[in-house]
């Protein structure tokens, strides 16, 4: 007797993440330095050389307008679950790129809000237009399913998150490391006791979160922090502060 699938979606969905994925993956393969993903310190240390005179945010930013860089389906898959153990409906996405892990975020707070009957949303954030633009021809191809959990947010993230926002249950960080921790802070006033950070590539990354880490391991700050066993590292902290 076969189990359940770990995420319950019309075939149609299935099917367009699967292909996704695997565009993803073929292009981390050409771009990737010694297995690593592309956000290594080890790729920010070559832009670095490479652009002494530049900012080294603009390269990057031109290295990544057409890359997937997808957050890796395992990861997508638990944070799908997580989500529905929780019963998460408010969710902030930093770092949307062409929507694939967002298509998870929303077929979980769907099915949760279906289950609890809560309002919420899924709040996408994508700095290039171009990006945000594919992003939303994906989600078209899911359907209204998909379409009408997103309210995608297209712009500088420090700025479009800074007002609009729900009680946060859930904060995934899939961004470029230097702006990882200006996001959580923006983000931290509207942060539900027990609410949940899931950073990626905390591990092969190291180097570029050491601020954000530090921030997230500071015992005053009120997070638990857990790295779970997933490839290139995946972060879970889950905010606990302590009443003044």
């Amino acid at each position: 007797m076969s189990s359940l699938p770990a995420i319950d979606a019309p075939d149609h969905i299935l099917e367009l993440l699967s292909e996704l994925h695997q565009k993803s993956l073929e292009q981390e393969a050409a771009i990737s330095r010694s297995g690593k993903k592309v956000f290594s310190s080890e790729v920010i240390g070559d832009l670095e050389d490479q652009h002494v005179h530049a900012n080294v945010a603009s390269e990057f930013d031109k290295l990544m307008l057409d890359k997937f860089i997808a957050l890796d389906e395992d990861k997508c898959q638990f944070t799908y679950q997580l989500i529905n153990a929780m019963g998460a409906t408010n969710i902030v996405e930093a770092g949307t790129s062409f929507g694939v892990s967002t298509i998870y975020l929303a077929l979980a707070v769907g099915k949760t809000k279906a289950a609890t009957g809560k309002t919420g949303t899924i709040i996408a954030t994508e700095k290039e237009t171009q990006k945000a633009e594919i992003a939303r021809k994906y989600w078209a191809r899911c359907g209204p399913t998909v379409e009408q959990e997103i309210d995608l947010r297209v712009g500088n993230l420090l700025e479009t998150l800074k007002e609009g926002l729900p009680q946060v249950d859930l904060l995934l960080l899939d961004i470029w490391s230097a702006l990882a921790l200006p996001t959580l802070k923006v983000v931290l006033p509207r942060l539900r006791y027990g609410a949940v950070i899931l950073t990626d590539n905390t591990i092969s990354g190291a180097e570029g979160y050491k601020d954000l880490l530090a921030y997230l391991r500071e015992p005053r700050n009120g997070f638990r922090n857990l790295t779970l066993p997933y490839t290139n590292g995946f972060e879970m902290s889950v905010y606990l502060p302590v009443a003044e």
